[in-house]
């Protein structure tokens, strides 16, 4: 039915079917959005990690889903992985820089519907200085009005970078073959974000 018409089970969303209803201006909620990340380590084994701190804003258009637009700003120096050596070197020179580089952003400047609850938007991401297109496939979720009163949507996202592409490129070579950190990189989001009074 598409982003703003979606029914979940037998219920329609808190905004039903009329797609103005949903058109406007949101922000991210930290304490129900996760930004992560998945690097392969030691070509054996994932690791997975998060930022904790980031403030992001959705514009969502209900009559033409390409006039919609997402902007976030990530704290570069909120990186964890559950290993607080591991944070440290990525904070370091070796890789993010935080001290010189605090924030990574991302600007969206292309949204597409693909059909269903399938969307695809593309933008500018920002790393270490370094300006590059990232396209992410989001999934909608839903829309609702929670207990406090707040009009929430929600998105499932996923995209795929190469580190290499905006500088980052320590690593250490395997003995038997290979290297400690793979290039690709796996981008996960789980998106909540409450409408703007």
């Amino acid at each position: 039915m598409g982003i703003f018409g979606r029914k979940n089970d037998d219920t329609a969303t808190a905004a039903g079917a009329d797609t103005a209803t949903l058109t406007g201006d949101y922000t991210l909620d930290p304490a129900h959005t996760t930004l992560g990340f998945v690097a392969r380590h030691a070509m054996v084994t994932n690791v997975k990690g998060h930022f904790e701190q980031f403030e992001g804003t959705l514009h969502l258009d209900g009559s033409d889903p390409a006039k919609s637009t997402a902007s976030l700003d990530i704290v570069m120096d909120s990186i964890t992985t559950g290993t607080p050596d591991r944070d440290a070197h990525l904070k370091s020179a070796d890789f993010f820089k935080t001290d010189e580089f605090p924030t990574m952003t991302f600007r969206s400047t292309k949204a597409e519907a693909l059909g269903g609850d399938d969307y695809r938007i593309t933008g500018d991401l920002t790393i270490l200085g370094v300006t590059k297109p990232v396209t992410i496939d989001l999934e909608f979720n839903g829309a609702a009005k929670d207990p406090f009163g707040n009009e929430r949507v929600g998105f499932e996202g996923k995209a795929e970078i190469k580190r290499s592409d905006w500088g980052v490129t320590w690593n250490a070579a395997l003995e038997t073959g290979g290297v400690l950190v793979s290039d690709k990189i796996k981008l996960n989001f789980d998106i909540s974000a409450i409408k703007n009074a």
